[in-house]
């Protein structure tokens, strides 16, 4: 019996695992998606052009097809088959992850008996990915609102994060923290209020972007910063602070915790990932916002986010102090 439990209990992770990487994944091609200008690549939904499998060429639609098609009363762009796989491929990653949900939810049904919260935090991240497809309908009949698109990116957020914290919660191992330090959550919680001002604040980038790029055009991408305002100097600025907030925490997690210790391999990993962000950054600010790389800004970003509460998490739920004198 034990084994079974044992043998149901590494599905459920690895399911959960999967998933968590699924939505990471989709994260990322949902950057490309708006930053290459593809959301409406498939102008309906849940098929493309009319069909479960977009065409490839223009000549497979109807000679109407701008006016079939038509999103809130706007005839459509020009058929572009780069733009409407892109959304495609977007939508494919989305079912994906509902299976894989699915089967996370699934294989969460013997924790009924050994943890029910477990079952049911799966189960909540099941709902929030259904509610997660009816916002892209919304998106795509919106004709690509920002606010909505925003939401969008959100709900993959929280989507994420109580994966991991569901995931984290079903292992049963401990962290060992060397001595009693009480400054470690507070520490924590200040990085990820930090980050979520730095999330914020990056939406309203992007929005303000797809604002000044309707304006000017793609022909003029670097002169875009200059016309972005106040909220991207904030943003930018920021990201300093998060900077030194990481590596203030990786100096405590030293004193703190053995180097081969997990939660220490996390932090250690973390300022990389905010080192690739402010780089990324960087080139967004000097080389006229690259489409792929708006991409990979948005992915770390999305990576750090997770990264930071998974180390939370394991602070406040997994730690274990060696010496409480």
């Amino acid at each position: 019996m034990n084994e079974l439990s044992e043998k149901s209990e590494r599905r459920f992770r690895r399911f959960g695992i999967l998933t968590i990487a699924s939505v990471f994944i989709l994260i990322f091609v949902g950057g490309l998606v708006r930053s290459t200008g593809s959301g409406m690549g498939c102008p309906d939904w849940p098929k493309c052009f009319g069909t479960w499998v977009p065409p490839t060429d223009v000549s497979q639609l109807p000679a109407d097809y701008k006016d079939r098609f038509r999103v809130e009363g706007h005839e459509i762009a020009d058929f572009d088959v780069y733009k409407t796989w892109t959304e495609y491929v977007n939508r494919l990653i989305g079912v994906l992850i509902g299976f894989f949900i699915f089967l996370t939810v699934f294989f969460a049904i013997p924790y009924l008996k050994k943890d029910k919260s477990i079952f049911w935090l799966s189960f909540a991240a099941f709902l929030l990915v259904g509610f997660q497809g009816w916002i892209g309908s919304k998106v795509v009949s919106s004709n690509l609102a920002h606010w909505m698109v925003t939401i969008h990116m959100i709900i993959a957020l929280v989507i994420v994060g109580l994966l991991i914290f569901t995931i984290t919660r079903s292992q049963n191992f401990t962290v060992v923290q060397l001595k009693a330090d009480a400054s470690l959550k507070p520490l924590m919680v200040l990085i990820l209020s930090v980050s979520g001002i730095q999330t914020i604040s990056g939406t309203q980038v992007r929005e303000n972007i797809d604002s000044v790029a309707l304006i000017m055009g793609e022909q003029n991408r670097e002169y875009w910063i200059q016309a972005l305002g106040g909220i991207f100097s904030f943003h930018r600025t920021f990201s300093i602070v998060s900077l030194v907030l990481t590596m203030w925490m990786i100096k405590k997690f030293r004193e703190n915790f053995d180097s081969s210790s997990l939660i220490y391999r996390l932090a250690l990993s973390t300022i990389i990932l905010v080192a690739m962000q402010i780089l990324s950054g960087k080139v967004l600010d000097n080389l006229g916002f690259p489409k792929m790389v708006q991409s990979l800004h948005l992915f770390v970003g999305s990576l750090i986010g997770g990264a930071q509460l998974f180390i939370t998490i394991l602070l406040f739920s997994k730690t274990q102090t060696l010496n409480k004198g």
